[in-house]
């Protein structure tokens, strides 16, 4: 005879099985229980053995280098997709794929990048020497000579071009965020700094060599006609990058400030830029590493010189984009000492938006909001 325990056991066990909750595993599909998983060596086989099946398929037809590397590519997520359905489930065979895809994706993107750096380097580094950087092109007519006027004047101007494009810049996103309040006005800027984000380099040096040669007469070409340019390219992206900035401060702080009866100005000045000067400084530094590239505004307004010229109000001045320009595009015989002049000024020019990206990043990273 059962004792009552055992009884309301059984009779528990029998109420349950009747309801339908037995336990997972007895009910459970063979479908939706676990798969096994590929090893850990799969991908790179399936990727090696899809390599040599497209190489002998491609040197059948004539070998390309471009052809091989696309078929690869394409047979390779082919295959892993297949390979991980069988062996994973669809699941899991999705996400290999979507992997293998965006992967892709991303080593197509670095090929220009690379490709561009690889050549640069290797080309600029046969006049990458002291002379280079210490010595002119006066007197100068084949072998020898520098960029040294050239770096100066990139400088010199570029530096000026940040001198009435940052404060120009900041205080138009100042007015936007904290005083626009959508007007009609504040829509009204908003609308042509984004026309002037789009236009072309060009068109800002005709704009700023239109505007002096009102002013001076014909002909005028010097430095800060060049940096005026510049700054119709630089603005806009100031105001872009310091709009978005500023709108990301929390109101808390700017109501908090107001509570302890701070005014306006003081509440921006004090709380609101602090708050947000390594994104500012960012877009700045990001800006400038923008322009101090640009060719075709500097061709129309700053010309070309051979000397070293330090007075953006007087005379022509030589750029590095210019410099190497008309290196490359009109080389004197022997063509061999200008296109190495011509590459190594590409080099300093990459080196210094490199320089200029880093110091982005950095303050950045100095500046940016403690979250702990």
């Amino acid at each position: 005879m059962a004792t009552g325990t055992e009884r309301n056991r059984t009779d528990t066990e029998v109420s349950v099985t009747g309801t339908g909750l037995e336990s997972p595993a007895s009910t459970t599909p063979a479908v939706l229980r676990r798969k096994g998983t590929l090893p850990r060596w799969a991908p790179l086989g399936i990727l090696v053995a899809t390599a040599v099946v497209m190489a002998g398929l491609v040197a059948a037809i004539g070998f390309s280098i471009g052809l091989w590397v696309f078929l690869t590519a394409v047979g390779y997520g082919v295959a892993t997709y297949l390979a991980s359905r069988i062996v994973e489930g669809a699941r899991k065979a999705a996400d290999r794929l979507v992997t293998i895809v965006v992967t892709s994706a991303f080593l197509l993107a670095m090929v220009p990048l690379v490709s561009v750096l690889w050549t640069v380097v290797s080309q600029g580094w046969a006049r990458f020497d002291a002379q280079f950087f210490t010595n002119s092109m006066r007197g100068v007519v084949g072998v020898g000579g520098g960029a040294l006027h050239a770096i100066q004047g990139t400088l010199i101007i570029t530096g000026l071009a940040a001198l009435m494009s940052i404060p120009v810049g900041v205080l138009t996103a100042v007015y936007l965020v904290e005083y626009g309040n959508n007007s009609r006005l504040a829509r009204s800027i908003t609308f042509f700094v984004d026309v002037m984000t789009g236009i072309p380099s060009i068109v800002a040096g005709l704009f700023a060599y239109a505007l002096f040669a009102l002013l001076l007469g014909p002909g005028v070409r010097f430095g800060f006609v060049g940096a005026v340019a510049l700054t119709v390219l630089m603005i806009p992206i100031v105001v872009r990058s310091t709009e978005e900035m500023l709108k990301i401060v929390p109101n808390e702080l700017r109501e908090a400030s107001f509570a302890l009866g701070v005014p306006k100005w003081r509440t921006i000045l004090k709380v609101v830029i602090p708050t947000t000067a390594g994104g500012i400084a960012t877009g700045i530094t990001l800006a400038i590493a923008r322009v101090i590239g640009e060719t075709a505004p500097l061709l129309v307004t700053v010309g070309l010189a051979t000397g070293v010229n330090l007075n953006p109000f007087d005379g022509r001045m030589a750029t590095l984009p210019v410099f190497s320009y008309y290196s490359y595009a009109v080389p004197g015989v022997p063509r061999e000492p200008f296109l190495d002049r011509a590459w190594a000024a590409a080099l300093v020019l990459l080196l210094i938006v490199m320089v200029l990206n880093v110091v982005a990043r950095l303050i950045s990273r100095i500046y940016a909001p403690k979250t702990r």
